[in-house]
């Protein structure tokens, strides 16, 4: 087994190039491959493929986060899932599906009690979940930052977990790995893999790397690994640490918005519900199994219909040019005189913000909160206001508040942050995604 490789790892961290902020143990037994085989007939509304039973999905998650994000999982794509197991920090059943402790036996014990990384497992196995507090209840993912107990928890899960994936289904040809947060596009994903040789290593996924022989190199260099772990921030970049000579990395580029997804990350429930409602339609729409759902269709299905001139209480994430008291008192006179009208203006309301945008014949949506403005040229969604925070920003994965929460109190206004959409210009960029689509209609990343 040592000696074997990990034919495909799949690290699924894909994002919705539009951003909609944007597998598991039944019992005490996974349903075994050959009860399963390649001719299964799958449910009413999950797909079909002679692949079915040759995937093992692997979902991670954790004790701070499993009750909460787990349940969308059971009701919706894992119910077309044959073959998952779930990996956590704890062992337990929750809905009826059974957690495994993938650390447990996989760290050094003088580590485990010196490192303290370890301080919530630690807790975890002396009292369970009698043992946690409210404070370590924040999440290991969405919301984490890196001095969450969670966050820094889950990075050692990692190695263990490709270790145990292939350990427990050493004959599966695919190992996908996802996590408490990703959608996983199972008819996608499925008609993706066939199109790659199981026989060969690859790593496909996004950004971090991944070596040949992972489990081998994981067991012949424990101490060595675990070293680069307690330094690093995040799981991912433990498991991209070893060489990744002879693999093959895969990822979207700008033809992204015409291409079928496999994933979406940093979902939460009513996003969750959102593209699994949408892919029961299309499932329904194409019995055939010959057409498979692309950004674009999501995009026109599950967001555009979302997007109009004014909506309260929602943050639409606009990232552009900003104005505000605080921000056009730093610039020099020259570039303060240098602005429109409608841009010196924008701070004052939600229709001066709109005018700002408008001024720009490339703004095409922008956000407004007491006396800030933001105006952007990239199209997003968003989340309402009562959310706590964005799930990362772009410095190491930590949760941050935009300026609107910093400042101001939730319950003090239900309007304090407005967004807007062109919807005049957004129907023009959507035509222009149209015909930008042409003769890569029917094209895989491969």
């Amino acid at each position: 087994m040592a000696a074997r490789k990990l034919r495909t790892v799949l690290v699924i961290t894909a994002v919705f190039i539009f951003i909609i902020h944007w597998s598991f143990f039944r019992s005490s037994s996974l349903r075994p491959l050959s009860a399963v085989g390649n001719t299964e007939v799958a449910k009413p509304g999950c797909p079909t493929s002679p692949l079915l039973g040759d995937v093992l999905v692997v979902l991670r998650t954790g004790a701070t986060e499993a009750r909460e994000k787990l349940p969308v999982h059971f009701e919706t794509v894992l119910t077309c899932i044959p073959n998952y197991v779930i990996y956590s920090d704890f062992t337990e059943d929750i809905a009826g599906h059974h957690l495994l402790d993938v650390l447990d036996g996989a760290v050094d014990e003088k580590l485990r009690q010196s490192n303290p990384d370890f301080e919530l497992y630690n807790k975890l196995r002396a009292s369970g979940r009698d043992g946690l507090e409210y404070q370590t209840s924040f999440g290991s993912g969405s919301g984490g930052a890196t001095d969450n107990p969670g966050w820094k928890l889950d990075k050692w899960k990692f190695m263990p977990m490709v270790e145990r994936a292939l350990s427990h289904r050493p004959d599966a040809k695919w190992f996908v790995f996802v996590e408490g947060d990703t959608y996983l596009v199972w008819q996608n994903m499925l008609e993706w893999l066939s199109k790659f040789d199981h026989r060969q290593p690859h790593y496909l996924g996004k950004h971090m790397y991944i070596g040949d022989k992972v489990t081998q190199k994981w067991r012949e260099n424990k101490a060595e690994i675990e070293a680069y772990t307690a330094q690093e921030w995040a799981g991912d970049m433990v498991l991209g640490k070893p060489d990744h000579n002879g693999l093959e990395r895969v990822q979207a580029g700008a033809r992204a918005v015409v291409l079928p997804p496999a994933t979406f990350h940093h979902m939460n429930r009513v996003e969750y519900e959102a593209l699994w409602a949408f892919e029961q339609h299309w499932l329904r729409d194409h019995q055939s199994g010959s057409s498979f759902p692309r950004f674009r269709d999501m995009f026109k299905a599950v967001v555009l219909p979302q997007l109009r001139p004014r909506r309260d209480s929602w943050d639409n994430m606009a990232a552009g040019t900003q104005y505000s008291t605080e921000l056009l008192a730093d610039l020099s006179d020259a570039d303060r005189n240098a602005l429109s009208l409608a841009e010196r203006q924008a701070l004052i309301s939600f229709e001066h913000c709109r005018r700002a945008c408008e001024s720009k014949p490339d703004c095409i949506q922008f956000s407004f909160s007491q006396g800030r403005c933001t105006t952007s040229k990239e199209l997003r969604l968003g989340h309402t206001a009562d959310s706590p925070c964005l799930e990362y920003s772009n410095a190491a994965s930590k949760c941050l508040r935009p300026a609107a929460y910093r400042e101001n109190s939730l319950g003090s206004s239900p309007d304090f942050i407005q967004a807007g959409w062109m919807m005049d210009r957004i129907a023009n960029y959507v035509e222009r995604l149209d015909n930008s689509c042409g003769h890569i209609e029917k094209e895989w990343l491969v």
